[in-house]
């Protein structure tokens, strides 16, 4: 391909790996997609493509469609351990954020509910909701009738009910959020932790990092959620071997929302990301699986970060 070419595909590299993270929930497989979206536009009989953007938007959202269809995908997310891989804030992955439905499409919550949906629903939701593709528009990139293409995102909204989630949080109002969860937990007072949290609060952890990774630990109640976190923050010899090392504990933004983030040597070994409702944590999402945070780390190594909220843990 001569260079004109590549910089036309180039210049829709970011909007494709947007929308292929929405769809697939990782990263990494979104790179994959865009990759072999590359391929087929270098293989492609360019002359007869009208509008590369919206040529490379259909390549893209079928080849997402067929990752999700895969047996492999589908095995992997019905263990019941897979989370969407968490994203830092500035990461052009993360796509667009106008609007409310943009940042709230790209939260941890959402992305999980998005797994009760068929890839074809899916792809619709994302098409509509994230990047504002109208029904004609949609039921051309997936081969549907218009008429489909509604039903599929009635259905859709129907089971993604508005999670009434804080987004678009910026980095100071994140760092006032994370800190007082830091300052609760370090307590070792599992009410001012309870006090942080919504009546209806619920946490889930990939039990990675705690030597039970690819078991999720599921936590039901504000009391069971606090009685963990005040658990696992209080230091011992042997949670440090376990880790590898001193632990340095930071206030990040994560995929829209406030996160605590735990780093060795300036690589990032777990997150804990929140949802906030009325001013209170709703959710807390604990990722340290390594495979799921080498973007992240990525991103954290490339960026100013404050001041650590625990030096040394």
């Amino acid at each position: 391909m001569d260079t004109a070419t590549v910089a036309r595909f180039e210049a829709s590299r970011h909007r494709l790996a947007s929308l292929a993270y929405r769809l697939l929930g990782s990263a990494a497989d979104a790179e994959d997609t865009v990759q072999d979206a590359f391929l087929r536009w270098q293989a492609a009989d360019r002359e007869f493509v009208e509008v590369p953007e919206a040529w490379l938007t259909k390549i893209v959202t079928n080849l997402a469609i067929d990752r999700l269809r895969s047996a492999k995908v589908r095995r992997e997310r019905a263990v019941g351990a897979w989370m969407p891989e968490p994203l830092l804030d500035g990461d052009p992955m993360l796509g667009p954020a106008e609007t409310a439905e943009q940042r709230e499409s790209v939260t941890m919550a959402v992305l999980t509910l998005m797994e009760r949906l068929s890839p074809v629903e899916r792809a619709a939701y994302v098409l509509r909701e994230a990047f504002s593709y109208g029904h004609a528009e949609i039921a051309e990139i997936l081969g549907i009738s218009e008429s489909a293409s509604q039903q599929h995102i009635h259905r859709a909204r129907r089971r993604i009910t508005a999670t009434g989630n804080s987004t678009g949080i910026d980095r100071a109002c994140a760092h006032r959020i994370v800190e007082a969860f830091v300052a609760a937990a370090a307590s070792g007072r599992t009410e001012r932790l309870v006090a942080l949290l919504t009546d209806d609060a619920t946490g889930i952890s990939d039990g990675a990092g705690l030597g039970l990774s690819g078991k999720p630990l599921r936590f039901s109640t504000p009391e069971r959620i606090a009685t963990a976190f005040r658990a696992r923050f209080k230091p011992s010899p042997a949670k440090r071997k376990l880790a590898g090392g001193p632990i340095s504990v930071h206030a990040a933004v994560i995929n829209g929302c406030p996160a605590m983030l735990a780093t060795l040597d300036d690589r990032v070994v777990g997150v804990v990301i929140m949802d906030i409702r009325d001013d209170k944590i709703a959710g807390v999402r604990g990722i340290a699986t390594p495979g799921r945070l080498d973007r992240l780390t990525a991103q954290w190594q490339r960026q100013e970060h404050d001041a650590p909220l625990i030096e040394s843990w």
